[in-house]
């Protein structure tokens, strides 16, 4: 069933519904309105119509439809305000997980990358850096201490550490080229790495960086990043706010 959804700006495509699909619709309504959202089809600011008639678009029941945009609510995607009806509040970034940087998935999805780094300095690698690194306890890294930007939001908090005979690294260009086009430009290309995803509560000076509130919800990753020879080209300790970043995996049966 196609039907069409219109925000208070300018009308959008046609929503298809699967009702053969084991994907519940609410699952189906919420997804296509998120992928509009991060689209552009529906802007920042724009309204959603009302339950009623929504549901009565859609051809689905307002439970079905209440939930969609519940379930887009809680991942800070859209906000309920009283007289004004619920508003789209930004695009939230999904992120694939494979070896990429996060400016360049960035910059993939027009997202208007900006850095601002907080801290470049060479310094002895604490002991679990160094063991991930294959360096030998107490090694000099350089450590790297950035905030990423989506357009004018705070995304996330950045910490990295790199062998320091591997590059020598200047603020200007960190705060001009993601970390891994750099590596690349100097000849190491990364090809392999581990990673770890987690989550955890901002602490106090973490969500003032980040602009949220204190004990927010936020996305951890960890990961360490080898060239095709085995070479460890960096460790990385990164911080998402979790009400405007996720982690997309696409999985198969074997």
């Amino acid at each position: 069933m196609a039907a069409d959804l219109s925000s208070a700006r300018s009308p959008v495509r046609p929503v298809e519904l699967d009702r053969t699909s084991p994907v519940p619709l609410y699952f189906q309504v919420a997804s296509r309105l998120q992928e509009l959202i991060e689209q552009g089809e529906i802007g920042v600011g724009a309204r959603i119509e009302n339950e009623v008639d929504l549901a009565e678009r859609l051809g689905v029941s307002r439970p079905t439809t209440r939930r969609a945009i519940q379930y887009l609510v809680e991942r800070g995607m859209l906000v309920r305000k009283r007289g004004v009806g619920t508003q789209v509040v930004h695009p939230k970034v999904r992120r694939p997980v494979e070896l990429s940087s996060l400016y360049d998935d960035l910059v993939s999805a027009d997202r208007r990358p900006r850095t601002e780094v907080l801290d470049l300095r060479v310094a002895p690698a604490p002991d679990a850096v160094a063991e991930a690194l294959a360096l030998a306890p107490g090694s000099e890294v350089t450590w790297i201490e950035r905030l990423r930007y989506a357009g004018d939001e705070p995304l996330a908090l950045m910490h990295n550490a790199i062998p320091v005979d591997l590059i020598r690294l200047e603020a200007a260009d960190l705060a001009a080229y993601g970390l891994y086009e750099l590596l690349r430009r100097a000849g190491f290309v990364p090809r392999i790495a581990t990673q770890v995803i987690g989550a955890r509560s901002a602490t106090t000076a973490e969500a003032r960086t980040l602009h949220e509130k204190r004990g927010a919800s936020l996305l951890t990753m960890t990961r360490t990043a080898w060239d095709a020879g085995g070479r460890a080209l960096e460790y990385g300790s990164h911080l998402y706010r979790a009400s405007r970043y996720s982690f997309e995996l696409n999985l198969s049966a074997g």
